[in-house]
């Protein structure tokens, strides 16, 4: 039994270190999957300002914010955080505006379809995730560490 106990744990452990490395390509897969539905909402919004503006006068209530700085800032942070989160350059932070983003867009519609929320959960869900474990191993934030050690939790950067 004592064998079999043992043996049955050795496989688990096993598994387990597969399971890990797994976590590489899941947090790019997350990075990357963010990065392009929030890049692409940007995108629209500039293709198209007249109705990017109506839409935030008319149809978003965002709320604090007069509709032309709340469609700039909105556009400004689905265009250039998706860039910080896909390079995993400051990562953390862009995952955090990112999920400012997100929650806004939820509170900021009258009226939203259960899939569309869904998928803002879906999204809300992994930027949390991102938020959590940050970037991965595989990001210009452990390039960024290993040039400079000394940056890392660096107290006189942070004052």
């Amino acid at each position: 039994m004592i064998h079999w106990i043992r043996s049955t744990y050795q496989n688990y452990l096993d598994h387990e270190k597969v399971l890990n490395k797994a976590h590489i390509v899941a947090s790019i897969f997350s990075r990357f999957y963010i990065a392009q539905v929030f890049f692409n909402a940007g995108l629209t919004k500039i293709q198209d300002w007249d109705t990017t503006l109506f839409l935030f006068e008319e149809e978003y209530q965002v709320p604090f914010l007069s509709f032309e700085p709340a469609a700039v800032l909105g556009t400004m942070s689905e265009l250039i955080l998706p860039i910080l989160l896909f390079t995993g350059l400051l990562t953390r932070v862009a995952a955090i505006g990112l999920f400012i983003v997100n929650l806004v867009a939820v509170i900021s519609l009258i009226e939203i379809a259960p899939a569309a929320l869904y998928l803002h959960y879906i999204w809300g869900l992994l930027l949390t995730h991102i938020i959590i474990y940050g970037s991965g191993p595989i990001a210009l934030d452990n390039v960024a560490r290993k040039i400079n050690p000394k940056m890392h939790m660096n107290k006189e950067i942070l004052t």
